[in-house]
């Protein structure tokens, strides 16, 4: 659940963040529907030996790629980079691109070599320098603090009635309506309000916390240097720190407890507070809104759940394999190295395409197929080194053991009443899934 993708309102994703990239592309927030198979954008790739004069690769393939197209779905061209160029620097992006899932796997390890801290970025400057900037003991250290709050025993005895009550509630509110958008009036909502109770931020609303994470999302992405964009970024990070000050007792094992019980610095734990928030809305909203349509589009995939061929959790881990709801995970090169004949120089940037090797051909039969009945232990959805991501056991019990189930119970003839729309790369997911019941 941590670091994730937000957007700004019907039918709006904006810059998202990954350390330059779309404020430099300065694209237009577009609306399409997805289409997996679509005809791959424009591109090409050669190999140069001097591309770049702020680089002093060697050798390295550079693929070009039409940025609004891969904004709008960024398969084809991935695909057509795990065919023609693994790793390769695409200067649209400004970032060298890892695309196989082995490769993926093995380098995110290499923690010495391809480094999380990045001291001088926005997400540090705007948020505090979190344990996602972070690499080694220091990371180690409050990654072990936090673990109590996402464990799955905690996730268990503590979270899950409390997942379910509100669901309730929300299920509750929208039955006598016959119709609304999954992203908006559901998932929007089911995501907000667990992260309330894991955070232990209670006062706050879902709205509240919502709102603050879009408002740093857009914060940490605002490279263009928007005085508008830095003002309300800093006014939710303010309002954030404020609530956890004014949290003098909040559940024994929420976010800020447990960091507090095991002495990590309020600073340290404000900011791990708020990257949690700023990410953590945005995975499970994608997730639950897009395996829903995925299953409504799918109805031979739905007939296996209701005949006990497979079980919601192969819906969850199958639809993160599929449309990866964080697409990429960005990192600093920390030393010179040389992979696969490319050679990499330190500061440079590096972006591993979870999207991408989800999507592996020689990892996955049929890669672009939604199956729930598929072998996903493979799947590098939530990472794969020491920054895997923290809140997967209770992403994996709030959407799989709550927020489908307890939807597609209480509303049986759940239907889409219109197109779903998707958007990202970087982060992925549906704009708007509308549909109705009797």
């Amino acid at each position: 659940m941590v670091f994730g993708r937000n957007y700004g309102g019907a039918g709006c994703r904006p810059q998202q963040d990954i350390t330059l990239t779309l404020a430099l592309l300065r694209l237009q927030h577009v609306r399409v529907a997805l289409n997996p198979i679509r005809d791959a954008p424009t591109h090409r790739a050669c190999f140069r030996s001097d591309f770049n004069a702020s680089s002093s690769m060697a050798k390295v393939p550079v693929f070009d790629i039409d940025p609004e197209a891969f904004h709008a779905d960024p398969y084809p061209a991935l695909a057509a980079l795990q065919a023609e160029a693994p790793i390769a620097f695409v200067p649209q992006l400004q970032a060298t691109l890892f695309t196989k899932r082995d490769d993926i796997f093995e380098q995110e390890k290499r923690v010495d070599t391809f480094s999380s801290d990045q001291p001088d970025g926005l997400m540090t400057r705007l948020m505090g320098r979190n344990m996602m900037r972070k690499d080694g003991t220091e990371h180690l250290a409050e990654r072990k603090a936090t673990f109590a709050a996402f464990s799955p025993r905690t996730v268990v005895q503590h979270w899950m009635p409390r997942f379910r009550a509100t669901t309730q509630a929300i299920l509750d509110d929208l039955a006598p309506q016959g119709g609304c958008d999954l992203v908006h009036d559901y998932a929007m909502p089911v995501a907000g309000n667990a992260l309330r109770v894991i955070t232990g931020l209670e006062t706050l609303t879902a709205a509240e916390i919502d709102q603050a994470s879009q408002s740093m999302m857009d914060g940490i992405s605002n490279y263009a240097g928007d005085a508008d964009t830095e003002v309300r970024c800093r006014a939710a990070t303010a309002k954030l720190d404020a609530a956890i000050d004014a949290t003098t007792t909040p559940h024994e094992m929420s976010l800020i407890a447990v960091q507090r019980a095991a002495g990590i610095s309020e600073y340290s734990t404000k900011a791990n507070v708020k990257l949690a928030i700023s990410g953590g809305q945005n995975e499970p909203r994608d997730v639950i809104a897009g395996a829903s349509w995925a299953l409504l589009t799918h109805p031979e995939q739905r007939e296996l759940l209701a005949e006990g061929s497979a079980r919601w959790r192969n819906v969850f881990e199958e639809y993160a394999r599929w449309i990866s709801p964080i697409g990429m995970s960005p990192r600093r090169v920390a030393r010179f190295d040389q992979i696969g004949g490319v050679d990499l120089k330190p500061e440079e940037r590096v972006f591993f395409m979870f999207g991408a090797g989800n999507r592996d051909p020689d990892v996955f039969a049929d890669p672009d197929v939604f199956d729930i009945t598929r072998d996903t232990s493979k799947s590098i959805a939530f990472g794969a080194g020491p920054h895997f991501c923290a809140g997967a056991a209770a992403s994996r019990s709030l959407i799989a053991d709550v927020a489908l189930p307890m939807l597609f119970d209480r509303f049986p003839d759940l239907r889409l009443s219109g197109e779903a729309q998707f958007a990202g790369w970087a982060f992925r997911g549906p704009l708007q899934v509308p549909v109705r019941w009797d």
